[in-house]
């Protein structure tokens, strides 16, 4: 994906010779979150790049195995995965195929750039071939397994798993040992290009050990199915070459000569580990090969697992994207795969762990702590904050005065309880914002939840609902439904990002403005005039008017 001001986020286009499964759906929901959370900040111009890769030999095949024309098939099979960008509405301002006339023309053009700086040259190029992954394996890079389906003995990749066969052929190399020492250096200079960080050091291995030019063609009597190379039909571009222009596609590239590209270089660009090097080691690589900036930043993510295995359409182990959003909800899928998604490791996705999910952090946390606070017939929301307005105006270290002995505080000083949650609260921002610039939504949302629970804790320990029946404790219950309150008005802006619906839904019933909801107002104390539900809103009795109802289906 390509995101940020003026600048595209990018997420690595969808292979399209299978269907999409849930690890197509946490890459883009990763990509629209960071998206949609540059808005908050009040980034209006923001812009995310998803789409198709659509040649290969792997198309090619699955179409023959079809009986299908290809670019039918193409036609036909990418409509699912713009149909799940908009099921789980992803905020993407461009959905880009790789068999667009503009890519083709963007392409070419960049092969020739390559060419009139002697950068491509043609010689025989030999090793072992996946065509699932499409791309070359050293020998050193596969060993001999038995299929455990089949039985039957094959060669396949240590890396993927993926059978691989045996290619002799000749073909256009780019001169990539040339950009070796640039490489090094960019990552030594540019410690935060990927994250997680210690993937660079997997590259850097990469770089180091085993480091030779890379085939950028394939004979068209192989692959017919690409973007021929200029002056030479005998040839078709590699289809990891083709794919990765796409991002520069997307910016108006060719650009023209002297002006100032719009959209490029990305400021962040999405990808699953598996690709990696295609990301972070050829494309760099070819991006200094024409003198073009490089994307500021990788957010590489791991991959979801079933029984232990990675998830996959070819493997018969993935899980349907559209049958999990309409089984469970969008916001519940996106806040399930965001919390428990895995950046540094692989995450094992299961019905149960959603449901178990939801019923921890969102019905019984967020849910919960919002119940508690706008249906408490003991106290008023909307008089706590504008009592907590006037207190301030007069004084605003008043809550440094309180001396209210709060029910359950430990040390029988009720200020400490207080004083803590305030500050957990001050600090919230810019510890949610340090996350964020890393980028690293999971933590991101750990802490948002984090401050949900902790919420709940400090409502427990103070115990409104005891002291309203105490003498000169008014004032003491008014300041504590006001730290809640501000709890729940900071959470749910901040929340916009990850679970938009349900938190524009929470902050209607506080009753916090729809221009108030920006990043300027995630700071505590900095908006008072809410505490009134939006368009008559109610609570509601019971599950009905509840932020989070229970489940209709838990497993």
């Amino acid at each position: 994906m390509l995101v940020g001001s003026a600048v595209p986020a990018s997420l690595a286009q969808s292979d399209i010779s299978t269907g999409p499964h849930v690890g197509h759906l946490y890459t883009i929901l990763l990509a629209d979150v960071l998206k949609r959370w540059q808005i908050l900040q009040g980034d209006e111009k923001a812009w995310l790049l998803t789409g198709t890769d659509e040649h290969g030999m792997k198309i090619q095949n699955a179409a023959a195995k079809a009986n299908t024309d290809t670019k039918l098939f193409c036609d036909q099979n990418h409509v699912q995965f713009k149909h799940l960008a908009e099921a789980a509405e992803v905020s993407y301002d461009k959905f880009i195929r790789t068999t667009d006339l503009d890519h083709r023309n963007a392409v070419q053009h960049f092969w020739n750039e390559l060419k009139q700086r002697g950068l491509i040259y043609k010689s025989k190029h030999e090793g072992w071939y996946s065509v699932s992954d499409e791309t070359f394996f050293p020998q050193s890079a596969v060993h001999l397994i038995r299929d455990p389906r089949s039985g039957r003995k094959l060669i396949a990749s240590m890396e993927t798993g993926r059978e691989v066969e045996w290619t002799s052929e000749e073909n256009y190399h780019f001169r990539l040992t040339e950009f070796k020492d640039r490489l090094l250096e960019y990552y030594k200079a540019n410690p935060n290009f990927i994250i997680p960080k210690f993937r660079t050091a997997e590259i850097e291995e990469l770089v180091n050990n085993n480091f030779k030019d890379l085939s950028i063609s394939r004979p068209s009597h192989r692959l017919q199915w690409g973007i021929p190379v200029p002056n030479d039909p005998s040839q078709t571009i590699y289809v990891w070459v083709d794919a990765l222009i796409n991002y520069l596609t997307a910016a108006g590239y060719p650009f023209t000569p002297g002006a100032k590209s719009q959209g490029w270089p990305p400021n962040v660009q999405v990808i699953g580990k598996d690709i990696i090097r295609f990301h972070c080691v050829y494309w760099p690589a070819l991006l200094m090969a024409l003198d073009l900036p490089l994307p500021q930043k990788y957010l590489s993510h791991a991959h979801w697992t079933i029984n232990d295995a990675k998830m996959s359409k070819s493997d018969g182990n993935a899980v349907n994207p559209f049958f999990a959003i309409e089984r469970f909800d969008l916001d519940t899928i996106r806040y399930y795969m965001i919390h428990d998604g895995g950046i540094n490791d692989d995450a094992a996705y299961d019905n149960s762990y959603i449901a178990e999910k939801y019923k921890k952090g969102l019905q019984g946390g967020l849910g919960n702590l919002t119940s508690r606070i706008i249906r408490g017939k003991k106290w008023s929301v909307v008089d706590s904050i504008r009592n907590a307005e006037r207190t301030a105006s007069l004084d605003p270290n008043f809550l440094e005065k309180l001396t209210t002995t709060t029910a359950g505080a430990a040390d029988g000083d009720g200020n400490d309880d207080h004083l803590r949650f305030r500050d957990h609260l001050l600090a919230l921002p810019d510890a949610v914002a340090q996350h964020m610039a890393t980028p690293n939504p999971r933590l991101a949302l750990h802490a948002i939840m984090d401050a949900v629970y902790t919420s709940n804790r400090y409502m427990q320990a103070t115990s409104p609902w005891l002291l309203v029946a105490e003498k000169n404790e008014a004032a003491s219950v008014q300041h504590i439904i006001y730290l809640l309150a501000e709890s729940l008005r900071l959470t749910g802006i901040m929340l916009q990002p990850f679970i938009p619906t349900h938190a524009g839904r929470l902050l209607d019933l506080l009753g916090v403005r729809r221009d108030r909801r920006g990043w300027e107002f995630a700071a505590f104390a900095k908006d008072y005039e809410y505490g009134v539900p939006l368009d008559g809103l109610k609570p509601g009795k019971g599950v009905v008017g509840t932020l989070f109802p229970p489940l209709a289906a838990e497993d």
